[in-house]
């Protein structure tokens, strides 16, 4: 075998090797990514869960506040004194809306549809009282938080629902963009 030949044929088997290894590598790799995958899809189902359970656990709280006069004294921390039936009446205005904000933030619901949620639960006084009495819980929020952001939609729109001249109360305001 000539010196071409033989450094030829050392030639072949380096690139034979590294294309070798590069493809082992591209393989491991793919496992990797494909991991990682599985591991942000599980920490996102954990998350869903998470959220699901609180739900469960506010509602659950909720309602026994609304069935027992005594229990509902503890989360009453509004401005002003409210009588024990109107007590009863925003706790459960306050179980519809972060129903809807639960199910906003799973991904039930988008933007859009929370908004049409709020302009027609807008449309019922107690609710609006209720919403008026918790502006000061909801001015503790985190300013970024899914529920400061919708918070301040509901605002809005409540607003803009107020100054309409307008009996057709389903066309009042822009829903936000979709999601």
């Amino acid at each position: 075998m000539s010196a071409v030949a033989a450094v030829a044929a050392v030639g072949t088997g380096i690139v034979t090797g590294v294309l070798t290894t590069l493809a082992t590598q591209r393989q491991a790799l793919g496992s990797l990514r494909a991991r990682i995958e599985h591991l942000e899809e599980t920490e996102r189902n954990q998350s869903l869960a998470n959220i699901a359970q609180q739900q469960r656990l506010h509602l659950d709280l909720l309602s026994k506040a609304m069935d027992d006069p005594e229990l509902a004294e503890v989360l009453d921390t509004y401005e002003e004194t409210v009588p024990p039936g109107k007590q009863r009446q925003f706790l459960f205005a306050n179980a519809l809306y972060t129903n809807a904000l639960c199910y906003y933030r799973i991904g039930n619901i988008t933007r859009e549809e929370f908004y049409g949620f709020a302009r027609g639960i807008l449309q019922n006084p107690i609710f609006r009282e209720y919403w008026y009495a918790t502006r000061p819980h909801r001015a503790t929020l985190i300013d970024t938080s899914d529920e400061a952001e919708l918070g301040r939609m509901v605002d809005g729109l409540l607003r803009q629902l107020e100054e309409a001249d307008s009996d057709e109360w389903w066309v009042i305001g822009e829903p936000p963009a979709a999601d």
